[in-house]
């Protein structure tokens, strides 16, 4: 499920942030996740954009 790409994604991206990983593997991560969140948006026209948001909250 999309919701499942973007957390895991998301802790990838984190982790590497916080491994002080190369910049070239953080920005790609975030342009993957950026992606990701956009076709979330695209798929549901905003409908689950609660649900969605309270995710990102919670992380």
């Amino acid at each position: 499920m999309l919701n499942d790409e973007i957390c895991e994604l998301r802790n990838k991206l984190n982790k590497s942030i916080e491994q002080g990983d190369d910049y070239s593997i953080t920005y790609q991560l975030s342009i993957e996740l950026d992606e990701l969140i956009a076709k979330y948006y695209k798929d549901n026209k905003g409908k689950k954009k609660l649900a969605f948001d309270k995710m990102l909250v919670n992380s």
